[in-house]
């Protein structure tokens, strides 16, 4: 089943993008990867995007302010948090102000393929695995 939708990946970590990037795209969504926020946000990209996938902690613009500033500027993309260092704190405050979800890395392929289903399907909460 090939999705026509656009799965955006913002990672600073290069392995751990390329690696997102292929599971992502063997289950089959189109996906485009960024090493940072500024990159997708000045990219072509950014009015296509159906659903970002970002890192918490990168330099320049974290995850969390990647999704603020999308919010911001009229961009109701649906975002999936991933971080290496999850924080209960920083968790909840991202659910709160509209994250799909928030996951530990490593993601468990499955749990992933569930969140983007959710963020494609609005309307179906979906829990962390923090």
């Amino acid at each position: 089943m090939l999705n026509r939708t656009l799965i955006v990946i913002v990672d600073d970590d290069r392995l751990y993008r390329e690696s997102m990037q292929k599971l992502v795209g063997l289950m089959g969504y189109s996906v485009e990867a960024f090493p940072s926020a500024a990159d997708f946000l000045a990219s072509r990209f950014l009015p296509e995007t159906t659903c970002l996938i970002a890192d918490v902690h990168m330099p320049g613009m974290t995850g969390v302010e990647l999704h603020r500033h999308l919010v911001d500027a009229g961009y109701a993309i649906p975002t999936i948090l991933i971080t290496a260092y999850p924080d209960e704190v920083v968790r909840d405050q991202a659910l709160e102000d509209g994250i799909v979800c928030y996951l530990g890395k490593p993601v468990d392929d499955d749990y992933l393929e569930q969140c983007l289903r959710s963020a494609l399907q609005p309307g179906k909460p979906t829990e962390d695995n923090s």
